[in-house]
């Protein structure tokens, strides 16, 4: 069952801590959205679950309901004891006590394996999470390129908006593109801060991704040109371009119809794949 703020108010308490701001932690105290995140995550009996930031557990143990083995990342050594003591005579329960992210664009080499391992045996991965903000857009994108099937997981509503974004927006950028030419990005819902304890000062929302990668082996390589491109967002494509290294794109952007005076953030995923493809021979 679902906790509630004084149910978790009082584990913390019982282990001398309190809510961490550095570690982006606002506790789910809505009994109803957290059995909504289990289930948007789809997840069958013989899936890897993988939780990042499961702070007192209260998703967790619906996860545990649903599948056999629920792989917990805890960064807050506080929490991680509190977890492993709470969940010690469950054998589906694996806590990971660490940051998800070992550096930038690389997992935890700990959940890194347990992916790879689950996926050689032909099981699916999947995360539900409420995502400490602070590391949500990285994540995402390293655990679809390390072959994650599904994602469902609450986040800023900030950062729900940009997964979800179209081109020529203000919310399209880099993660936009690099999202939805890895999965299905669905902004499920909006989440009021009275849903979380402490509350937070803006709103959060509920993503689900399906993974679908259309780049293929060449992600990373494809996800460095896109950064590339739009670090020069207010420059025109030829100018980005030659910036990256293409130093005479014209033609391919004459055969893909793309302007060369247009802004990166014009041009919608698709194009800039086509574009990325037509310059690096592929």
């Amino acid at each position: 069952m679902s906790q509630t703020k004084q149910q978790i108010q009082s584990l913390l308490d019982q282990v001398g801590t309190s809510p961490r701001h550095r570690f982006g932690q606002n506790f789910m105290i809505d009994r109803n959205l957290v059995s909504i995140i289990a289930k948007a995550g789809q997840v069958e009996r013989n899936d890897l679950v993988i939780e990042v930031g499961p702070g007192t557990g209260t998703l967790t143990e619906e996860l545990l309901q649903l599948a056999d083995e629920v792989v917990a990342v805890e960064i807050d050594r506080d929490l991680a004891a509190m977890l492993r003591d709470h969940f010690a005579d469950r054998p589906g329960f694996c806590l990971i006590e660490g940051d998800a992210l070992a550096g930038k664009h690389e997992l935890n080499g700990e959940l890194l394996g347990r992916i790879e391992a689950a996926r050689s045996a032909g099981r699916d991965v999947k995360l539900v999470a409420n995502l400490p903000y602070n590391i949500a857009s990285p994540l995402v994108i390293d655990l679809l390129l390390a072959g994650v099937s599904r994602l469902a997981f609450t986040v800023q509503k900030e950062v729900a908006l940009r997964l979800a974004g179209r081109a020529d927006t203000d919310d399209y950028g880099p993660l936009t593109v690099m999202a939805q030419l890895l999965a299905r990005v669905e902004v499920d819902r909006t989440l009021p801060p009275q849903a979380f304890w402490p509350q937070p000062k803006i709103e959060s929302a509920l993503v689900c991704m399906q993974a679908e990668n259309r780049v293929g082996e060449d992600s990373r390589r494809f996800g460095e040109f896109v950064q590339v491109l739009f670090s020069a967002r207010r420059k025109t494509l030829r100018k980005a371009l030659s910036m990256a290294g293409h130093e005479s794109a014209d033609e391919a952007l004459g055969e893909l119809g793309i302007d060369p005076k247009a802004r990166p953030e014009t041009v919608d995923p698709e194009r800039l794949l086509q574009l990325y493809r037509r310059l690096s021979g592929l």
